[in-house]
């Protein structure tokens, strides 16, 4: 088996299984684990730009440089939804 058929068996089993997990968990459990998962985005934009900063011209600083924006959205998109979420269950301002 080669290295790009692996890496696309890997991805299609990790895509199944985060689907499956996703939808087992409750509603209530939804906020926790998307502050958790900011987390992880964070980490990830630190690596990133890590990764950016350091490399070479070449296919990894083009995959830092996405996975840069793509954890930025994710991490800003999950820190506003939270608040949303959160100020839903405060008094007025």
């Amino acid at each position: 088996m080669g290295p790009l058929l692996l890496n696309v068996y890997v991805f299609v089993l990790a895509a199944f299984l985060g689907f499956e997990l996703i939808n087992k968990v409750p509603p209530t459990l939804h906020t926790p684990l998307m502050s958790g998962a900011n987390a992880m985005s964070g980490i990830t934009v630190i690596g990133a730009l890590t990764l950016v900063t350091v490399a070479s011209v070449s296919t990894s600083v083009v995959l830092g440089v996405a996975a840069l924006v793509l954890a930025t959205v994710n991490v800003v998109g999950g820190f506003l939804v939270t608040d949303r979420m959160l100020s839903t269950f405060g008094g007025r301002r």
